[in-house]
């Protein structure tokens, strides 16, 4: 399967199988079209001939003889397994997902409350359409517990303090992490923990604890002012705005700028959202950028509509051409949906498997129900278990293991699903119903945003100006993986 595509002066094609990423000039990209619409080499040479014969070329005018090299270096591009590259994962696909029962991460929602009152949140402002609580420390420490459990040899271990709005608990926070330690040379496990924050309860100590002890940190804030207080609001209506950016500066430049997302959400009122991208890196000082389009239901004010998508296509790539100027000027920025590493990973299981939410994934309410992942969460109808009796529901479980690109038959034709893996169930399920259907507005968006991705990657490997400015892109969901092509989850 070929995708092509021209944007900021390249043209590009993408050979999907093989994770090839061709920057052509146009009389390899129109031969590479030819030969994929079914057209033989013959009838492409002459075809190419009628469009190309006569032309200016780098080296005078172009000849049939430059057209059959071209064609040559084609054909050795096919023989080296680079373009038009078959499928051969799909007979692998199920039995990738199928091979892994090991728990790798959990969201403990040790808090289902907040201290904001945020009109699109998907949780309820916190409560996720049930009882507000807060998780104490035996139900955290049993998930500690159970993670360990049913994490097999796998090293590292990931856990992300959620709410609501985890602050609302940090004496629990502090003390899971503490109980953690204490047994991670013992069990031979190493705890890497996050914390999502709004930023409301931020405080000295919590700047200090979060700096020793979370390997990220994640800080919401929608952008401008008037943007992030039109939504992010606290009980009484007042916006956020001014408490937490103070707050989220003192707690960056603590981190050193390091291992942290400044995590926004842009609704139909800005889908102009990189002037809210550029007014936290421009105005405030912030580097490491994240923005999310909302997820709403179709007639809310906030959700984003079809008029919308030009303008939304239009912001990713300004972004992009942005974020090669700013490489170039040496004061870089990173964009956490472009963040791509074409050379060593994620690996193929990962790439089939997607999240792993609901199997190697999940999410732990304050009473120590467990979820396939925090989108789930109220919904009864997917609840795995709990972290005293494990999953119970192992035919759910099941369904989620088996819930990989090629259980999606919408997901078929696209030439990115091998980069989203199919995309996120919870979108999918509440866009049809169904975890195995797609979200597709949210596939729009997100191939725009891989054309934007990959073009910054052709750019930064052929503009001498980017040579060596280029930021590294880790893949942070799968670490120790160092092979594109490998056939086995890491175990890392």
């Amino acid at each position: 399967m070929i995708h092509q595509y021209k944007l900021n002066g390249y043209n590009i094609v993408v050979d999907v199988y093989s994770g090839s990423v061709h920057a052509v000039d146009e009389l390899a990209y129109d031969a590479i079209a030819l030969l994929d619409a079914g057209k033989t080499r013959a009838q492409a040479a002459d075809e190419l001939v009628r469009r190309y014969a006569g032309r200016p070329g780098e080296d005078g005018p172009i000849a049939a003889a430059d057209i059959e090299g071209c064609l040559d270096d084609i054909d050795a591009l096919k023989a080296a397994g680079r373009l038009f590259a078959p499928d051969t994962y799909a007979d692998k696909a199920f039995d990738f997902k199928n091979r892994s029962t090991v728990v790798k991460a959990l969201c403990l929602h040790v808090a289902h409350t907040c201290n904001l009152n945020c009109e699109y949140c998907f949780a309820a402002q916190g409560k996720f359409h049930g009882q507000a609580g807060l998780m104490s420390f035996e139900t955290g420490k049993r998930a500690l517990d159970f993670l360990i459990e049913n994490s097999g040899t796998r090293r590292n271990l990931e856990v992300d303090f959620f709410g609501g709005e985890p602050l609302m608990n940090f004496e629990v926070c502090k003390q899971l992490v503490a109980y953690a330690r204490s047994v991670e040379q013992e069990k031979g496990k190493n705890f890497r923990f996050t914390l999502t924050t709004n930023g409301i309860g931020v405080t000295d100590e919590v700047i200090e604890w979060a700096n020793r002890e979370c390997y990220n940190v994640v800080l919401s804030l929608d952008g401008r002012k008037e943007v992030n207080d039109r939504f992010r609001k606290d009980i009484a209506g007042r916006g956020s705005y001014d408490r937490i950016v103070p707050k989220f500066q003192q707690f960056v430049a603590a981190r050193g700028s390091r291992n942290y997302y400044m995590r926004g959400t842009f609704t139909h009122y800005n889908p102009d959202f990189t002037n809210d991208l550029f007014h936290m890196a421009d105005d405030l000082g912030f580097t490491e950028l994240s923005m999310e389009p909302v997820v709403a239901k179709p007639g809310d004010a906030c959700a984003l509509t079809e008029a919308d998508l030009p303008v939304l296509f239009d912001q990713y790539e300004l972004l992009a051409k942005d974020m090669l100027r700013r490489e170039k000027a040496g004061r870089p920025i990173t964009f956490y949906h472009y963040m791509l590493d074409l050379e060593h990973g994620p690996c193929i299981y990962k790439r089939i498997s997607g999240c792993g939410s609901g199997t190697e994934y999940m999410a732990v309410t304050p009473w120590g129900d467990l979820y396939p992942c925090h989108q789930f969460v109220g919904d009864a109808a997917y609840k795995l278990g709990d972290i005293w009796h494990g999953v119970t529901n192992t035919a759910l479980r099941d369904e989620f293991k088996l819930c990989n690109v090629y259980a999606r038959p919408g997901c078929k034709d696209c030439w990115a699903r091998l980069y989203c893996s199919g995309g996120c169930a919870a979108n999918a399920l509440h866009a049809t119903g169904d975890i195995h259907g797609i979200y597709e507005y949210g596939c729009q968006v997100f191939r725009k945003r891989m054309e934007c991705a990959l073009m910054i990657k052709v750019a930064e490997a052929l503009d001498p100006d980017l040579a060596g400015k280029a930021p590294t892109a880790v893949d942070e969901g799968c670490a120790g993986c160092t092979a594109a092509a490998q056939e086995e989850p890491c175990g890392q």
